[in-house]
């Protein structure tokens, strides 16, 4: 029998836990029923962040971004198509420097874009400024489930 493993639903939040061997086959939020893997990313917040970071036993990789900034306006697209080569080995997130400053602060995010990948409650990885989507995936891989 598959261990399961603990999935945060990008839509409402609530932690899903999938067998392991079903990971990519996606699954359905047991809260909203939706699924836990639809090509999107999540909005962090101040709310929903710890959970996200904490609860998920896959890694979450974020754009810390705003919405005036050029760079990270160029690399949103590069972001887009990660999520929906990379799903479901990772969860992809969303936070928006300027309306959660807090937050931002938190990560001590000093310049946009950065990207971070977090793995049980912790951040394993950093790396500021634009890449390619080849240099993304390279980046990403040793984090990846």
């Amino acid at each position: 029998m598959a261990e399961s493993i603990k999935i945060v639903c990008t839509n409402c939040d609530a932690v899903n836990k999938l067998p392991s061997d079903k990971l990519n086959a996606g699954g359905v939020c047991g809260k909203c029923k939706k699924k836990l893997f639809a090509g999107q990313y999540v909005t962090l917040k101040a709310a929903n962040a710890q959970r996200h970071f904490e609860q998920s036993d896959i890694p979450v990789v974020v754009d810390c971004w705003a919405a005036w900034c050029g760079p990270c306006k160029s690399f949103a697209p590069t972001f887009e198509q990660a999520i929906k080569k990379l799903e479901p080995k990772a969860r992809f997130a969303k936070l928006d420097t300027e309306k959660e400053q807090r937050l931002a602060a938190r990560f001590q995010i000093r310049s946009i874009p950065t990207l971070l990948v977090m793995k049980n409650g912790k951040e394993v990885a950093r790396q500021a400024g634009v890449m390619t989507l080849l240099q993304f995936e390279q980046w990403l891989k040793p984090y990846l489930a």
